[in-house]
């Protein structure tokens, strides 16, 4: 560490009482405070023409993604909660034969938690699959559910026998096919995606056929389906690797932005007790992307009587007001910074569980404002090129008028199944969340910066990520994942009617 950051810490060390008295963290009056000096803080921007939107207001035929930018009229909307059996299976035949009799496109989707049409198909049949079951087997370390269950279901499931889902998202209102489908990763470490902890799966193909998918059976489908994007059948059922729960201590760790690729690998692969890590860089403009935090969580020696997993408390709620606060203003962006690379080691070094960790819900740090959008952004480098993406960002990020809110820094290990992988080789992975105007300048500036980054990315040999906003160029996406054409002609081969579509298949896939 060197000794610039150590003064930056002795300096937040020092006002850990006033913080503590000011309640900045937990006091009552954090919230009004907050408010109170945003004006002081901020200079808000008049927004430009806003980004054309259809009207959603008591139209259940109109659905929309997590970006809200892709309200889109469908022709029916299914809501299925049926556990995957024959009640089940024969609903999804009967309306799969419907939607082919009237030429419509079939998607099949969770939450909707993708950013770019990737859960949605304009005019088609759309299927939420939103169930709560769950089977496991401790015998052999796996359970079975539903494609919709969420894993707030699984969390609180598996977290009453003493086990932990292996691999998940950082947030817990995904449901458990969805991750598969965009090969989603977390903060356990050291996995790839968690495809990988998937041992096998149900698909229902567009003729109806429900074929059993694993790398030993179906190994084809297995691996296109793995971050495929639900374009080549509906995936009913799942069975997942899990592993024991566990009480963890967090240390962390400032340091140059720059060294922590290196740095963070490392760790990961000397230290085998490491079971969950991520970090975090300072994104104020005076010192972008300068420093860094590397957050890593070890078992304790006692793991006798773990306490039940937690959910969002007091303090994430007074969090989110702190973090939407950053908007409009490097003051808040260094104080968010200070608080959390030098106060909250100080205050969150005690235990935790490793179900704790990942329970926790999007809508923590959910936007509020009806003429923003939060939008995320992913990259996936190798840790030698690390150096080089910080300055790519720092080129291309402040240059742009988005708004940068945080950065999570993640381990995802090389990607041996999928066909669309983005991790080739062992990949530091950069969460990057923007607030956006909805807005058609907004909108713009978003696309056009979004295509500088993604073209620096690739020229380092990195990739980004797919189920965010469609801003990437059909070079581009060809470029970043190379089996692309693979993967097009196996969408022809196993759906040739194209039943299956979203607007990954229209903006992308189609185009091969």
């Amino acid at each position: 560490m060197n000794d610039e950051l150590m003064k930056h810490r002795e300096f937040w060390g020092n006002q850990l009482a006033n913080i503590t008295r000011r309640t900045i963290l937990v006091g009552a009056g954090a919230a009004a405070g907050a408010v109170g000096t945003a004006s002081l803080y901020s200079s808000i921007v008049p927004f430009g023409t806003n980004f054309p939107q259809l009207k959603t207001t008591a139209d259940p035929l109109v659905l929309n993604d997590a970006g809200e930018l892709e309200p889109t009229r469908v022709a029916k909307h299914l809501i299925l909660k049926d556990k995957p059996e024959e009640a089940l299976y024969a609903t999804l035949r009967s309306e799969l034969v419907a939607a082919r009799i009237a030429g419509q496109p079939v998607v099949a989707h969770a939450a909707r938690h993708s950013m770019g049409g990737q859960s949605l198909a304009k005019n088609g049949l759309a299927l939420t699959l939103d169930q709560e079951w769950i089977e496991p087997d401790i015998a052999n370390s796996t359970y079975r559910c539903g494609g919709g269950t969420r894993w707030s279901t699984v969390i609180a499931t598996l977290d009453a026998i003493g086990f932990s889902p292996k691999v998940m998202q950082s947030n817990n209102n995904f449901g458990v096919a969805s991750t598969y489908s965009v090969n989603a990763h977390g903060w356990p470490v050291a996995f790839s995606g968690g495809g990988t902890t998937v041992r096998g799966l149900k698909l229902m193909l567009a003729g109806g056929e429900l074929v059993t998918c694993s790398r030993t059976e179906n190994t084809e489908l297995f691996s296109l389906a793995m971050g495929g994007y639900g374009l080549f059948g509906v995936i009913t059922e799942l069975e997942v690797e899990m592993v024991p729960n566990s009480r963890l201590v967090p240390t962390f760790e400032t340091m140059p932005a720059v060294d922590f690729g290196k740095d963070f690998v490392d760790a990961i692969r000397k230290d085998a007790t490491i079971q969950m890590a991520y970090g975090r860089m300072s994104i104020a403009i005076d010192g972008f992307f300068s420093e860094a935090l590397m957050i890593s969580y070890r078992p304790t020696a006692d793991q006798a009587a773990l306490p039940a997993a937690t959910g969002s408390g007091f303090i994430s709620k007074i969090s989110r007001d702190i973090f939407r606060q950053q908007l409009h203003s490097d003051r808040w962006k260094n104080l968010r910074w200070g608080i959390e690379a030098s106060v909250n080691p100080m205050i969150s070094a005690g235990e935790t569980t490793r179900n704790s960790l990942i329970n926790e819900p999007v809508a923590t740090l959910d936007d509020k404002d009806p003429a923003r959008t939060d939008i995320l952004h992913e990259y996936f480098v190798d840790a030698d090129k690390w150096p080089d993406f910080i300055k790519a960002c720092q080129d291309v990020i402040p240059s742009s008028f988005q708004e940068l809110l945080n950065v999570t820094l993640r381990f995802v290990d090389t990607d041996k199944d999928s066909v669309l992988a983005y991790a080739t080789t062992p990949r530091i992975a950069a969460v990057l969340l923007f607030s956006q105007e909805k807005s058609v300048r907004g909108e713009a500036d978003m696309a056009r910066m979004t295509h500088e980054l993604i073209e620096r990315v690739l020229a380092i040999g990195g990739t980004y990520y797919l189920p965010y906003r469609p801003h990437a160029t059909v070079d581009q996406f060809k470029l970043g994942y190379r089996r692309a054409f693979e993967f097009a002609a196996a969408k022809r081969k196993f759906d040739p009617n194209l039943t299956f579509q979203n607007g990954f298949w229209s903006n992308y896939v189609s185009k091969i």
